[in-house]
Parts: C-alpha cells; sequence; structure tokens
C-alpha cells in the first residue's frame, strides 16, 4: 500500500510584476464596490442626494442607519457569499457548470426552511437557519453522489442533471406548501430580495464572514482536491475531508442566504466563470475577486431594480436571473466552440 507525505501543498509564488498587477485588481474590484454601495445608499422611496450622505440631517441619518446601510450590508454579504460558494463547488468538483443554483443546493436549504416552519416554529431563526443548512448539505452529497454515476461528466450534462434535480426538490416542497397554504412564504424564501432588509434582520449574513474565512484557508486544498482524488492523495492532502469541508462551507453560505434574503438565481455559477475567465482558477487568489465581483453583482442588480420603475422596485432575483440566464447560455455556446471545432478538423 503506498504512502503519503503530509506536506501541506505548496504555496503560490507570484513575480513582482505579477503581485503589482493582482494589488491593482484588488484595488479596482475594491474602489467599484465602494463607488456602487455609496450610490445605493442614495437610492430609495426617499432619495437622498448623494452630497448629503456625508453630512445628513437627523431624518436622513435615521433612514440611512434603519434601512439603507443593512440593505447594502445585506447586499454585499449575500453576494460575495453565493459567488465564493459557487467557485467552491466548481473546484472541488471540477466541473465550471456547478453551483448552489444548479445542484439542488438552494432548493435544498429552500426545503428545510420550510419544514422548519412547519414542524418546529418555536426554534426561531436560528434554529431555522441550521436546519436549511442540514438540508443543504444533504441535498449537495445527494447531488454529488449522482455526479459520481454520472457516465458523460460532459459539463452542460452535469448542469442539466442539476437543474433536473433541483426541479424535483422544488417541486415537492411546492406541494407540501400548497398542501399546508404556505404558498405566498414560499415565494419569499424562493424570491431573492432586499426590500425587507432593516436593522435587527440581516445580521445572522454576518456568519457567511466566518465561513469565507474558513474557505480561505482551505483555498489550496480546495485547488488541490480540484486537480482530482489520486493528484490530492499523492500530494498528502486527505481528499475526502476537504470534499466534505467545502461541500460544508458552500451549503453553510447557501441556505444562510437562503433564509435571510431568499434564493438568486446563478449568480453561484456566472461570476466565478467570469472571473475564473480572466484571472485563472487558483482559489486563494481569486477568492478574495470572486467574492468583490458577487458582492458588486449583486449591487448592481439591486440598484437597477431600484431604478427602473421607482419608487418600486424588482426584485434582485428578477434582474440577476435575466442577467445570469443570457451569461449562463452564453458560457454554455462557449465550451462547446473547442468541441464543434475538433469535430470541423477530424471532417
Amino acid at each position: 500500500m503506498p504512502t503519503t507525505t503530509s506536506n501541506p501543498p505548496p504555496a503560490v509564488t507570484t513575480t513582482a510584476g505579477g503581485a503589482t498587477r493582482w494589488r491593482l485588481v484588488y484595488a479596482l474590484a475594491v474602489l467599484g464596490v465602494l463607488a456602487g454601495a455609496y450610490l445605493s445608499l442614495g437610492i430609495g422611496a426617499v432619495p437622498i442626494p448623494l452630497g448629503d450622505l456625508l453630512s445628513p440631517t437627523e431624518d436622513q441619518w435615521r433612514i440611512l442607519s434603519v434601512a439603507r446601510l443593512p440593505r447594502t450590508v445585506a447586499v454585499l454579504l449575500a453576494g460575495a457569499a453565493l459567488a465564493v460558494a459557487g467557485m467552491i463547488m466548481q473546484r472541488i468538483t471540477q466541473n465550471s457548470f456547478v453551483s448552489p443554483s444548479t445542484s439542488g443546493t438552494t432548493e435544498a436549504a429552500v426545503l428545510g426552511v420550510l419544514l422548519a416552519t412547519l414542524f418546529l416554529p418555536q426554534v426561531g431563526l436560528v434554529g431555522t437557519m441550521v436546519v436549511a443548512i442540514g438540508t443543504g448539505i444533504l441535498g449537495t452529497m445527494v447531488f454529488l453522489h449522482l455526479l459520481h454515476r454520472i457516465r458523460f461528466r460532459d459539463p452542460v450534462v452535469v448542469a442539466l442533471v442539476g437543474l433536473m434535480y433541483g426541479g424535483v426538490i422544488g417541486s415537492v416542497t411546492t406541494f407540501i406548501a400548497y398542501q399546508r397554504d404556505l404558498l405566498q412564504l414560499l415565494e419569499i424564501w424562493s424570491s431573492g430580495s432586499f426590500s425587507s432588509m432593516m436593522a435587527g434582520m440581516y445580521e445572522p449574513l454576518y456568519l457567511v464572514l466566518l465561513v469565507g474565512v474558513v474557505g480561505y484557508l482551505f483555498a489550496d486544498r480546495f485547488t488541490v482536491v480540484g486537480m482530482g482524488r489520486e493528484f490530492a492523495v499523492n500530494l498528502g492532502v486527505r481528499y475526502t475531508t476537504i470534499l466534505y469541508t467545502g461541500l460544508v462551507v458552500v451549503s453553510v453560505m447557501a441556505a444562510t442566504v437562503v433564509v435571510v434574503v431568499g434564493a438568486i438565481p446563478f449568480l453561484g455559477l456566472i461570476v466565478p466563470n467570469i472571473v475564473s475567465l480572466f484571472l485563472g482558477d487558483n482559489v486563494r487568489r481569486i477568492l478574495p475577486v470572486t467574492a468583490l465581483a458577487g458582492a458588486g453583482f449583486v449591487l448592481a442588480c439591486d440598484i437597477v431594480g431600484r431604478t427602473l420603475i421607482h419608487p418600486y422596485e424588482i426584485p434582485v432575483s428578477v434582474v440577476a436571473g435575466v442577467v445570469g440566464a443570457g451569461v449562463f447560455i452564453w458560457l454554455i455556446l462557449r465550451s462547446t466552440r473547442p468541441a464543434a471545432r475538433t469535430a470541423g478538423a477530424a471532417r
């Protein structure tokens, strides 16, 4: 039986030019998110001029502290969490089309929220989050089991299987909600919106910061696991342990966002793919950029949803779904081009 060493995976080294480039990328990403957040604070049913944000009146400060600041923080945390969750899931499954919304994780978390509401109404928000996290982990484990049994591991096929699997879970959830007359509540959990985010309601999202730190600490190991079981074992990485660590990180992030905000489709799929397309697929290196890109994407969708039909607003899940579906189709078409060129050359 071959022996393995317990040495950690090698650290990523960069040249001076590469380090400068990455610092520039981080700086631009941070500035973009900060600019979007500042703009977001002034948008709402009661507009606040951007110049007044630095020295608001008493009434303006009340609006900012009770509604605008909590909403903006919730947008940034939810976007960053789902983007990082999608990126980690794509690495550990070695499939760029896998994400919480295409693997049944989100649907399983929504089912957990419904079950907690029906059978454990006394547990409160924290208890509901625990149940949702548990069902999210279980649902993702079932998907991974299906993934290992798929003969054709084409990324598009895997994504379609994940969407059908999530659809089955969603159908079961809808049936239960219909039987118990809870369809309106189910709509809230299934459609992400920040319209109700106020002080005292968004704070559970801070959990994703703690889980994000865990994900960053294991980032190099997630990268190694993404290269396959045999490669990871040869480097002394405990493949199964790291795989399930990633599974827990993804499920906690996705379930927390579902409980507090609701489901936001395609975010965990398109943002990591776009970031990886330009910056590579080393988890430790691109995790901060992915978090910032996810936060910026949801922030942009939220701003668009609040301005298109002002003073009313479109849920962020609708805007993200429209944009995400278009980008998803583009990614599918892009992934099939090399195969088409190869087939043409063979003829």
